[in-house]
């Protein structure tokens, strides 16, 4: 294969899980490659530096079900400035601790390979995306993730996904502590997190 395009999708790009993701992937990868933020808006310069890669590796959170703002953007000017075809390989986190949410994003990106002529590759769906870089999980998911760097580097396309190994009670006792944590971080309490009052204008 020739030169990988890694992009970081993440909307908090320099402190995201995505760069940590990027960068478990990258210990396990011996080949040429580029990187490229979507934060950094140069996406003109980046479509020049595809014209000299075989393959292209997203790597995101998901949002909203869907892919964050800023790579839809990304794809949306690669679609109006096309490349040659590239084999587009994606790792994509959300903070559910099923993988197959990720699949309706996923989707999105089948429908843009068929949009620009490009190939769907390989995946890795990852359910606790948010929190595997915080826990001693974290080995189990570089472990994955390197296997998907091993498998592009060969040229075979794989399907994988990874959660955590936790049952549904626990994650559900996990992710209450965490979210009211985070909101006392900003002064909210458990009863206005809960509200569902609009703030208003």
């Amino acid at each position: 294969m020739g030169k990988l395009m890694i992009i970081n999708g993440s909307p908090r790009a320099p402190k995201s899980n995505s760069k940590q993701y990027i960068q478990a992937f990258l210990s396990a990868w011996s080949g040429a490659y580029e990187q490229y933020s979507v934060l950094q808006r140069q996406h003109a310069a980046c479509m020049e530096q595809l014209k000299e890669c075989s393959d292209l590796l997203l790597v995101f959170p998901l949002y909203t079900d869907g892919l964050p703002s800023g790579l839809m953007e990304f794809l949306k000017a690669m679609l109006e400035q096309p490349t040659a075809p590239l084999t587009v390989h994606v790792i994509i986190n959300c903070g559910f601790r099923e993988p197959h949410q990720n699949d309706v994003a996923i989707d999105m990106i089948r429908l843009f390979c068929k949009r620009g002529g490009h190939k769907l590759g390989s995946v890795l769906r990852m359910g606790c995306g948010e929190a595997f870089p915080t826990t001693p999980f974290m080995g189990m998911a570089r472990q994955k993730i390197q296997k998907l760097a091993r498998s592009i580097q060969k040229g075979r396309s794989v399907q994988l996904s990874i959660t955590m190994p936790l049952t549904k009670g626990l994650f559900l006792r996990a992710a209450n502590r965490y979210w009211l944590s985070r909101g006392a971080q900003f002064g909210n309490s458990q009863t206005q997190m809960a509200a569902m009052d609009i703030e208003g204008p």
